[in-house]
């Protein structure tokens, strides 16, 4: 292998606890992390409140060009940061779950995202969390995880999250967004949800944070002895 530093692909459905995974995976192995989920947020926020028409493509790719994404670590979180402005909070409000899954089918909005993610990860060690990194932003990264959960876990796990952010909304809206979101995850033209063939395939249902770092830890290991 020509570069030398480790790259870790961790993919999987909406609310599957990803981030989460990789959060404390980067953390272990002093390893970067980088949400590249928030990244596509940050996108479709900066869609909403410019009022961006996603249907006109050059609006879109003339938008774009003014985007700035960028993660800073620090003691409790990384912040992420649009155009120096963090909006860690706000990109995970619904009114930006509802729209994010079509921003992120737009051709443009992927190539300019994978092109940012492909940057970031050139010559550091990462963990990077998405839809399509084992497949097309990094499909050689070193180790490779799918993660998968029962539709009503995640349901509610990303009810409980919104609940603890004091956004009020229904069970029933947090099933139809994230039943939406996989449909167009899964079905978009480009760079669709799509499991590796080399992933590791991780079903957390009914195991905790703690176990499934035992697990993804005991991949790596694996993986790193031998490279």
């Amino acid at each position: 292998m020509s570069r030398k530093n480790f790259i870790i692909a961790i993919d999987g459905f909406s609310s599957c606890g990803k981030s989460t995974v990789a959060k404390a995976l980067a953390k272990k192995l002093h390893f970067v992390f980088i949400d590249s989920g928030a990244m596509y947020r940050a996108v479709t926020l900066y869609f909403i409140r410019q009022g961006i028409d996603m249907t006109d493509e050059a609006a879109v790719v003339a938008a774009l060009e003014n985007i700035h994404i960028d993660f800073v670590p620090n003691a409790e979180k990384t912040q992420i940061l649009l155009n120096e402005e963090d909006v860690s909070d706000e990109i995970r409000m619904m009114h930006v779950s509802d729209l994010v899954s079509e921003v992120s089918a737009i051709k443009a909005v992927r190539h300019a995202m994978v092109a940012q993610q492909q940057k970031l990860g050139k010559r550091r060690n990462i963990v990077m969390d998405g839809r399509d990194i084992g497949t097309t932003v990094f499909p050689d990264a070193d180790l490779k995880i799918f993660m998968t959960a029962d539709p009503r876990v995640r349901a509610e796990r990303r009810f409980a999250e919104l609940a603890a952010k004091g956004e009020t909304v229904t069970m029933e809206e947090v099933v139809e967004n994230l039943s939406h979101r996989d449909h167009i995850d899964s079905t978009r033209e480009e760079s669709p949800l799509r499991q590796a063939a080399d992933a590791f395939v991780l079903d957390n249902s009914s195991i905790d944070q703690a176990e499934q770092l035992r697990i993804v830890m005991e991949q790596y290991e694996h993986i790193k002895n031998d490279r």
